[in-house]
């Protein structure tokens, strides 16, 4: 049961971003920003769905049910991962999960900020930069696990609720989530 009232029937992130509507509008403009592709920022390699793979991940160490399973669908459908095998692959062991180096990397540095900022080594940030990533992925990877640390809280810390064992639900969200972005009137 949620600590406040929320709007009943609307699950998650949702429901206290319909509860306070002057919050949600930012907050879906910076999920937009860094989990849909940047144009403005050419020298990106992520794609989508590389990005809702990183928030997946860390929602999945923040042990936040409705963003891991939201956001994994998302990165599902833009990686044609049907089944989910990849993503399920990506949160039990990214190290052994079929990505590339470059994101195993950018996974590992995202881990390191869920824990806390300061677990970013210079190490990693040198790994990832083998591996391929440029500084803007650094720059965004840091931003969407530091995000989703903030995402994760604002729902578990309201005790929102979430539908279990309901893939088709998840599954429909993330299609308007891939047309239609992450919209203040129906956040995903």
């Amino acid at each position: 049961m949620p600590h406040i009232p929320l709007p009943p029937g609307i699950p998650g992130i949702r429901g206290p971003m319909n509860y306070s509507p002057e919050t949600a509008r930012p907050m879906n403009d910076l999920a937009n920003v860094l989990l849909r592709t940047n144009a403005h920022h050419p020298d990106s390699t992520l794609s989508e769905g590389e990005r809702e793979l990183i928030a997946t991940y860390v929602s999945s160490q923040n042990d936040c049910y409705f963003c891991q399973t939201i956001h994994g669908a998302v990165a599902s459908h833009h990686l044609g991962d049907e089944d989910w095998s990849l993503v399920s692959a990506v949160k039990c062991d990214y190290r052994q999960a079929p990505v590339s180096e470059k994101m195993k990397a950018l996974l590992t540095i995202a881990g390191s900020v869920q824990k806390g900022g300061k677990h970013v080594t210079a190490q990693q940030i040198d790994a990832a930069r083998l591996a391929g990533a440029t500084d803007r992925d650094l720059h965004d990877t840091v931003l969407i696990a530091a995000a989703f640390c903030m995402f994760n809280r604002y729902v578990d810390g309201l005790a929102t609720t979430a539908p279990v064992d309901v893939p088709d639900f998840y599954r429909m969200r993330a299609a308007g989530v891939v047309a239609n972005g992450y919209a203040a009137s129906d956040p995903g």
